[in-house]
Parts: C-alpha cells; sequence; structure tokens
C-alpha cells in the first residue's frame, strides 16, 4: 500500500483509499435502507469504485473513483462533476463550486428518481 503524499488533495493514497471506502459504503448502505423501506426502487451495482444507480425511470447516477487524481466523481443528468476530499471538514467538495458531495448526490437522486426529499 503506497502512503505516497498527493500535493493536489493532501492525502496520501491510504488516506484516499479510506475516505472512497466510507463513501462508497455509504451509498450502498443508504439504499439498501430505502429498499428495506419502501422509499424507492433504485437498483445499485458496483464494480470495482464504481456504483451505478438506477432509478425507477430508467436514469442512472454514477459514481466513480479517480485513484490518479485523488477524486470522486458523479455522472448525473445535471452534468459531470470532480470532487476532492477536504481533511479540515472531512467532506468531498465540488471542485469548481465548492458544494458538498452528499448533498449534491441527494439532490441529483431526489430529481431524477422524482422523489422529494431523498438523502443520502
Amino acid at each position: 500500500m503506497s502512503t505516497s503524499l498527493d500535493t493536489t488533495s493532501g492525502l496520501t493514497d491510504a488516506q484516499y483509499d479510506e475516505a472512497i471506502r466510507v463513501a462508497l459504503a455509504r451509498i450502498e448502505s443508504t439504499v439498501d435502507r430505502w429498499l428495506e423501506d419502501d422509499v424507492i426502487d433504485i437498483d445499485t451495482a458496483r464494480t470495482g469504485s464504481m456504483i451505478t444507480l438506477s432509478l425507477p425511470n430508467r436514469s442512472q447516477l454514477i459514481v466513480n473513483a479517480q485513484p490518479p487524481l485523488h477524486e470522486l466523481w458523479l455522472a448525473a443528468r445535471r452534468g459531470g462533476f470532480h470532487f476532492r476530499y477536504d481533511i479540515a471538514s472531512g467532506r468531498w467538495l465540488d471542485t469548481r463550486s465548492g458544494e458538498e458531495f452528499f448533498a449534491l448526490l441527494s439532490a441529483c437522486a431526489s430529481e431524477q428518481g422524482g422523489q422529494p426529499g431523498l438523502s443520502f
């Protein structure tokens, strides 16, 4: 396991890997809870560090780790977004707007799923 420091994100590879693991696990556990509670029917497919969320209307949200850049990417109908982990706040923040990853993912899931108030 590499511990080299990435000067762009300020994270070691190990720190980045752990932050990605936690983020992807949060997504999966939230969707599992929604399915158990019959909130919304979202299918998830995970391949390595990529999760595809398929919503009832057949639209998709794709979350993908980008290890070489130490980023987390989100593809949604409203666009593509790149996030970097902010060590000080413990949050993934959009590299352009500064918006927090889970807030944006929640908004996109609510919009695309036609189900207001979804929150990761």
